[in-house]
């Protein structure tokens, strides 16, 4: 089942293509950015391009090489990595190499090493993981990212409950100062 990521799905006009959680492009840059995509990574890795470079204002963010994986070559990252700290392949085979370090440096010493894919918020995992030793925020990564549009509900909860009061409120100026 292929889920739309919070970026991709916060497009108003669908210019973002999504494939696995994964924002890889815009389908269409000549479309005005909003901008609704940069808001809604709870990351922060979409931005916006600044003036000078050409297609200013519009949403970037790295691609994975998107056209190369359609060639069935690596991420240029991963292939020239010159330690090979940087792994592309199946998500599952890269998850279980991962943990498998985890546990090497674990033996080896390092108790603070762990795997960062945030499984238990409301971003249910991401599709590019990091082994890192102590904690996230040490790493710019925030330790419990949360899908903007969770707060939704409440947002509009207090939207309403505060129209409800504003006409109550003025229904009763009305009816005591006439």
């Amino acid at each position: 089942m292929v889920k739309i990521p919070f970026a991709g799905f916060s497009c108003p006009t669908f210019a973002n293509i999504a494939r696995k959680r994964v924002v890889l492009k815009r389908v269409r840059p000549d479309q005005s950015c909003c901008g609704y995509c940069v808001v809604s990574c709870p990351f922060g890795v979409i931005d916006r391009r600044p003036s000078p470079l050409p297609d200013a204002g519009g949403a970037f963010k790295c691609t994975f090489c998107y056209d190369r994986q359609k060639s069935g070559l690596v991420p240029a990252c991963a292939k020239v990595c010159p330690t090979e700290s940087i792994v592309f392949g199946r998500l599952d085979d890269v998850r279980a190499r991962g943990a498998e370090r985890v546990q090497q440096l674990q033996q080896s010493g390092y108790n603070d090493a762990q795997l960062y894919d945030p499984t238990e918020t409301s971003v249910r995992g991401i599709h590019a993981f990091f082994l890192i030793l102590g904690e996230p925020e040490a790493y710019g990564l925030p330790p419990k990212p949360q899908i903007p549009t969770i707060y939704l509900k409440s947002a509009w909860t207090s939207a309403f409950a505060t129209a409800i009061a504003s006409i109550i409120a003025t229904l009763l100026a009305f009816a005591f100062f006439q």
